[in-house]
């Protein structure tokens, strides 16, 4: 199945989340659920546990390298499972959990189903998608997550000429009380347009150092080129993904963080170039992450191509439940058929 069949996000995401501002925008009102449940009160609580908590050591390396290997799903190929893989830090999530996130921007309905209810409906499509992994695999606990893109790619260039919009405090601090309601875990998801992973990671240190709280880079809208993002598909090095892994294990070292988990992007070869130079931590548990839509069998083609191919350590995979069912058979792949891959998802995205 040829690479270009993957459908170009890029034009529909762009238009989903600006308008003639270059802003993310929304068509309701948030200012219900803005977090007034501040992240001084947050930050102070996670102090206390961390001054009182065990320096972390490793986990259990016989128990986790078999969890590992029941991922592979029986692959004979000899890529999976990763060799070499470092035992992370004890209190890792991954791989005896499953995480189910929604994706999405508060500021825009558009955008993915996490700003398109109220958070409390919201909360309810996401419980009742982790009934429905759970009851596929016993064997992994699907928990929740919520997914925000707090870096947005922008079809204008901005005051400084960078073609993204980085949200404000107050919105990162509603997810960040939404997620409290299920004790969830958020990622924090950067676009970057013609900035950089350099530039953009300091401006959320302050919520990467919370327990809960993980990182997700987007290739398709780091513009190596000078090229407004939605024109063309962009990438990113092992260089720049290094970077980002090591600027999150030296939080976890610095703070005594459980690890960290990083998430990259991906449906097209392009967008990830070098990935044998991707560099693995103890500190940081890594997700390869297909993002393409299309129907189930183009999503499952995509997965062999771009992820079973080239392995890193463990992979993702993503549902749009509007874009997913545009083509016949017009339905979303089932937990069921998931489970089915080789190797076994451990992050299932919904938008």
């Amino acid at each position: 199945m040829k690479a270009v069949l993957v459908l170009f996000l890029s034009v529909t995401f762009l238009s989903a989340c600006t308008q003639s501002t270059g802003q993310a925008t929304s068509n309701h009102s948030n200012e219900s659920f803005n977090g007034n449940d501040s992240l001084k009160s947050i930050e102070a609580s996670e102090k206390i546990e961390m001054e009182s908590a065990p320096k972390i050591t490793t986990m259990d390396s016989s128990q986790y390298r078999a969890q590992v290997l029941a991922l592979t799903n029986g692959d004979t190929t000899g890529k999976w499972p990763v060799q070499n893989q470092p035992i992370p830090l004890a209190g890792a999530i991954l791989p005896n959990k499953r995480i189910i996130a929604y994706y999405g921007n508060l500021y825009s309905p558009r955008m993915g189903i996490l700003g398109e209810h109220p958070p409390e409906k919201m909360l309810a499509h996401l419980d009742a998608e982790i009934a429905k992994w759970n009851k596929a695999d016993t064997a992994r606990e699907a928990i929740p997550a919520l997914h925000y893109i707090a870096v947005v790619a922008q079809g204008s260039a901005g005051k400084d000429g960078k073609y993204r919009a980085r949200m404000p405090d107050k919105q990162i601090d509603s997810v960040l009380s939404i997620a409290k309601m299920r004790d969830a875990l958020v990622f924090l998801d950067i676009q970057v347009a013609l900035s950089t992973i350099q530039d953009e990671l300091p401006h959320l240190e302050k919520y990467l150092k919370l327990p809960n709280v993980h990182l997700g880079i987007d290739p398709e809208f780091s513009m190596k080129d000078g090229s407004k993002p939605g024109k063309r598909i962009g990438s990113y090095n092992a260089s720049d993904i290094n970077y980002a892994s090591n600027y999150l294990a030296e939080l976890v070292k610095e703070n005594n963080l459980p690890p960290k988990i990083l998430i990259v992007h991906r449906f097209t070869q392009g967008m990830v170039k070098n990935y044998k130079d991707i560099k693995l931590r103890p500190e940081v548990q890594f997700i390869m992450h297909m993002d393409g839509w299309g129907p189930p069998e183009l999503k499952k083609g995509t997965y062999r191509h771009f992820i079973h191919k080239e392995p890193v350590e463990f992979t993702g995979f993503k549902l749009f439940y509007k874009n997913d069912i545009k083509q016949a058979p017009n339905r979303l792949l089932t937990p069921e058929e998931l489970l089915k891959l080789k190797p076994i998802p451990v992050y299932i995205q919904y938008q």
